[in-house]
């Protein structure tokens, strides 16, 4: 019966954003020139819209569940986008008491939480 949940979020510079989703391993599918869908495979992925409300971007997470929270942190720091766009940032693994997460801000600033569940 449900097939997806996809979530829409902005852009301050949406051509830097969508280089920074495919660095990141998403497939890029142009809907129309102000938008796109990124997915990492037939179910997961969010559209990425050419705006900026400032309050929306500064406000807007998202959480990716994977299963080797170590690898995915290992992918990401391979991929030096750190130094590739200036304004990304990343931190270390948090040990919570539901699972565990690491951080990363994308170039307009939207949160991404990457973890794993205790469960």
């Amino acid at each position: 019966m449900y097939k997806s949940v996809r979530s829409f979020i902005g852009a301050k510079d949406f051509n830097e954003s969508c280089n920074f989703y495919k660095d990141l391993g998403f497939k890029e599918v142009a809907i129309s020139s102000n938008m796109s869908y990124f997915k990492i495979d037939e179910k997961l992925g969010f559209y990425l819209q050419k705006a900026f409300i400032k309050d929306w971007v500064d406000n807007s997470m998202l959480f990716l569940e994977v299963d080797d929270i170590e690898a995915y942190l290992k992918k990401i720091k391979v991929l030096d986008l750190l130094s590739k766009y200036k304004k990304c940032r990343l931190s270390k693994i948090v040990n919570n008491d539901w699972g565990r997460e690491f951080f990363l801000h994308e170039p307009s600033g939207i949160l991404w939480h990457i973890g794993c569940f205790n469960y």
